[in-house]
């Protein structure tokens, strides 16, 4: 199960933010950009509590 709290553009909490650092969204560390994604599935029980499913489109444009 996946368990969380988000509040789009204010606030967003999982009990797995005591274990990684970096655990949802888009983080920009020097010059580096890193996104990590939810996910879509699951692992053991099929369900979800607070945090929708994540589904990544990335389109990269020539500068």
């Amino acid at each position: 199960m996946q368990f969380g709290v988000e509040i789009p553009g204010f606030f967003k909490w999982s009990p797995v933010s005591f274990v990684y650092k970096r655990w949802a969204g888009i983080y920009k560390e020097l010059d580096q950009f890193l996104n990590v994604n939810r996910g879509f599935g699951f692992i053991g029980y099929s369900g979800r509590a607070g945090i929708w499913p994540e589904i990544t489109v990335i389109t990269l444009k020539r500068a």
